[in-house]
């Protein structure tokens, strides 16, 4: 296991019951400081791979590897302070009265001191843009900022890595701004997030890495540039890259100097400009 590598999976089989096997010889690595999307359809296997990583979930047969040591071998209170899961659905998360005391809730049951507590507390609230949703019960905030406030809940603890189960689920494109920038924000600051998703424009704008999952199996790890060129992976995997990607490939079968690997609007601009102007 290299420094640059956080979490490592090996030969990675679960099975819920003897009729489920969910994970089938499942091997990767999760690079620290970027963002690492894992995609594919519904069934694929994504959420019970990401459990493994801290410790929801333990191994049927193979070993899953956090800073090179066995996830089984952790105690909980260890784990979670590696390894930090947002859940899909932010209000299975939320269950304090305010905002304040719903991100404190996890420090405290860390041991953290009262006053390191109240100066992560106020950074994530000013860093999730929850200022004026100070004393307010977490169930009265809409849906986004619910969201955020899952997030800031754990990342608050500082854990190494963030693990975001579909962040952009029900989201409007203010949500989607929202957590599109935050992810991006903390990809700046360093930290290593996984983002489960089916959200493929997301997937463009935010990742560094894509690890493909297809009834059990990983199938792809690419760039998301080399992946939404893949047609071969693709169709396998039931996946369409994002319309600006369906548009520079249309483009480059009229014209070959336009790349196929064109990822974002900005990229698109760009490219388009340089003809314009050239």
């Amino acid at each position: 296991m290299s420094n640059n590598t956080v979490i490592e999976v090996k030969d990675l089989i679960f099975k819920y019951n003897e009729y489920v096997t969910a994970l089938k010889g499942v091997s990767c690595e999760i690079k620290r400081g970027i963002v690492t999307a894992i995609i594919g359809q519904n069934g694929s296997g994504k959420t019970t791979l990401v459990k493994h990583f801290n410790g929801l979930l333990k191994p049927t047969k193979g070993i899953v590897l956090v800073d090179g040591k066995d996830t089984r071998e952790y105690k909980i209170k260890e784990l979670v302070s590696k390894v930090g899961y947002v859940f899909q659905n932010p209000t299975h998360q939320l269950f304090n009265t305010n905002i304040e005391d719903e991100i404190a809730f996890g420090l405290r049951n860390l041991g953290v001191p009262e006053d390191e507590i109240k100066k992560r507390v106020e950074e994530a609230i000013k860093l999730f843009k929850l200022e004026q949703f100070k004393g307010r019960h977490p169930l009265r905030l809409s849906y986004p900022f619910r969201k955020m406030l899952a997030i800031a809940s754990v990342y608050a603890m500082q854990p190494e890595v963030l693990i975001l189960d579909e962040p952009t689920v029900a989201q409007d494109w203010v949500g989607y701004k929202l957590i599109r920038n935050l992810i991006l924000d903390l990809r700046k600051r360093g930290r290593t997030i996984v983002v489960v998703t089916h959200d493929m424009m997301l997937v463009s704008e935010v990742a560094d890495s894509c690890i493909v999952m297809k009834d059990g199996k990983i199938i792809a790890h690419e760039k998301p540039e080399d992946l939404f060129v893949d047609d071969e992976i693709l169709k396998m995997a039931h996946l369409k890259p994002p319309q600006v990607t369906q548009l520079a490939s249309f483009l480059h079968n009229i014209n070959s100097n336009i790349p196929r690997n064109i990822l974002t609007i900005k990229q698109m601009e760009e490219v388009l400009l340089s003809y314009i102007t050239h």
